[in-house]
């Protein structure tokens, strides 16, 4: 199985990314596929700024793809995670999950976007028209991660 883990600045094309995804085998029954986009929930966004350091974010992202391939015996799994400048309704990230059974491949996913979205190692800036700041961690993705 490859677990292919990528933080890349540009963009990704979500269908190409998924169409020859979860085929390596005859025991895969699911594919979970998410596509997550740079939300504008102040109606003044210009850009969302994320950082990382390299190579750091990749083995932390890597090693919860393991975990997550372990625990739900996962036949592949992909992470896609952009880094720079992004702007409203970009791509920021994807997840793809693929398993025996449903479950597997949905539970799976949604362990993965929990990380993703709280620890995975990267820091986001929200440049807005009055102004800019860092985002901070907030109650419900901390209380979403307490599930698994």
């Amino acid at each position: 199985m490859t677990m292919p883990v990528r933080v890349q600045a540009e963009p990704f094309d979500f269908g190409k990314e998924c169409a020859g995804f979860g085929q390596g085998g005859s025991s895969t029954g699911a594919v979970v596929a998410f596509l997550g986009r740079v939300r504008d929930d102040s109606g003044s966004l210009v850009r969302m700024e994320i950082e990382h350091y390299p190579g750091m974010t990749e083995k932390a992202i890597g090693a919860i793809a393991a975990e997550a391939s372990r625990r739900w015996c996962l036949n592949d799994v992909l992470v896609v995670h952009r880094h720079g400048k992004l702007t409203p309704g970009e791509a920021i990230m994807m997840v793809a999950t693929a398993a025996r059974h449903r479950v597997a491949a949905f539970e799976a996913a949604e362990f993965l976007m929990d990380y993703l979205k709280s620890r995975a190692p990267f820091w986001k800036k929200e440049i807005a028209a009055d102004g800019a700041a860092w985002v901070s961690a907030i109650a419900e993705d901390e209380q979403a991660l307490d599930r698994w």
